[in-house]
Formats: C-alpha cells, structure tokens, sequence
C-alpha cells in the first residue's frame, strides 16, 4: 500500500531483526486516533523491563507520512500485521488504546497465528457515544476532570502534528468501526481494560466487550479516566502481564 509507520524500542529489547528466533512473545502497544507512542511510553517502559516491548507509529501519526487516500480499521490491521512480520516478529500480544482497540483487534484477525493475547484498553465507540458530539464531549471531560498536566500535553500536542486534515478524515472511520461485531472473530484470550473513571470506554460497555469472546476478562484500574496506562503504568502493566501468564498455556 506503500504506507510508511515507525517501530520504536528501548535498551533491553532487540532490534526487529528478520529471521532471528525468539524465545518468548513480544509486547506491541498499539496508539489511538491523533496520538503516537508518546503516550504509551511509560506502560512501554515497564513493560520492556520483563519481556521485549515495541510501540509503533501508524502511518498518518506521530510525524509519519500522510497517505494518500482515507485508511479502513481494516488497512491500519494489515498494516500492523505485515510490518509485524517484515521485522521478525512472530508472536507477540497486541495491546491498543482507544481506536488502537479497533486496529490490534484487525490485526489480530489477520494474523491468527501470531498472536498470543489481545489487549483492550479504553476500547471504543462506546455504545452510548455513537455520534461524533456524544464522542467529544466525553473526550473533552475526561482530558479536562481525569487526566494529568502531562497526559493533556502529550495528547494535544500529538494532535497538532496529525493535524486536524487527517484525524478528521479518520474520524468517520473510528465511528462506525463494528468493534463489538470484529471482536466476536477473535479466537485468543482477549483483556478489556479500562480505567475506573472512564467515560470515554464505560463499564457496560467494557464488560459487554469482554463476554464478546469465548475467553474474555475485565479488568478497571482505580481512580483514573481513558489514559489510564499514563497515570498508573505500574499497575496497567501489572494487569497486562497477570493476565498474560494466566492464559498462557503450560508446556
């Protein structure tokens, strides 16, 4: 499709080399609509002092190429999928946020073989907020009542380098993504994971999302809203890994 993304990794994670064999999965954390990996950089780092961790840059985000056309859920999935596969790594758990849910649980699709474990966090659209004012509004609460000094400038200020062209133009894309419906076709262990004051990913919907599947859990961290994973890392990632050894199968 000729997109251009970025793979990102910290000391104590090999480089994505092809044709290298790994000795256990890898985490991929997964950016939302407008953001990049900057703020999945603390989870990423806790994550990476277990286990080899990568964030990624999607194609359109975080400073990376704009594309030409309008990108599907479906062409972000391949995406990951494939580039994924072009740096050797073949078996991982995928984590997203927010529309990052829409596009690991794509990629999940594409690549059955590959993935271990899927991990939701603060999925979207929430069931209540299936227009694009109900979206914002509780966007703009969360970031105004729930979030940090630091998770705002990290969001805002990855919003002006996407610039309002092409998150507008993926916006209608996030909104009428089937989430629910995508997610019943997923065959692994799936983690919904939300944050206690998030009103972006509510607790019904959450939950709904996690008995979508045959093997799914919900899991809320205390006392924070959508970013969760900036606010409390240590206990985000702590939920991702228990979760991990708990449905992987003993050999």
């Amino acid at each position: 499709m000729g997109l251009t993304g970025r793979i990102l990794w910290t000391k104590g994670t090999p480089p994505p080399e092809p044709g290298e064999p790994r000795s256990e999965p890898a985490y991929i954390l997964v950016h939302g609509i407008g953001v990049s990996h900057r703020y999945l950089a603390r989870l990423h780092g806790v994550l990476a002092a277990s286990a080899p961790t990568y964030s990624l840059d999607l194609p359109g985000f975080g400073g990376t190429p704009k594309p030409g056309r309008q990108l599907s859920v479906e062409d972000y999935g391949a995406f990951i999928a494939g580039a994924l596969k072009t740096c050797g790594i073949d078996s991982y758990v995928l984590v997203g946020h927010s529309m990052g849910a829409q596009f690991v649980i794509e990629a999940a699709l594409r690549a059955p073989e590959q993935i271990r474990q899927l991990v939701l966090m603060g999925p979207v659209v929430d069931s209540r907020h299936k227009n694009v004012w109900r979206q914002s509004v509780a966007l703009t609460l969360d970031g105004l009542v729930r979030e940090s000094l630091s998770s705002n400038w990290i969001v805002i200020s990855d919003y002006v380098r996407c610039g309002p062209r092409w998150y507008l133009n993926e916006l209608p894309v996030m909104m009428s993504y089937p989430t629910e419906k995508r997610l019943a076709g997923v065959q692994v262990p799936v983690l919904v994971l939300r944050g206690s004051r998030d009103h972006v990913a509510g607790p019904d919907w959450s939950l709904r999302l996690s008995r979508a599947v045959a093997q799914g859990r919900l899991v809320e961290i205390p006392g924070v809203g959508h970013v969760a994973q900036h606010m409390r890392p240590k206990a985000v990632a702590d939920a991702i890994r228990s979760f991990v050894i708990a449905t992987t199968p003993h050999r």
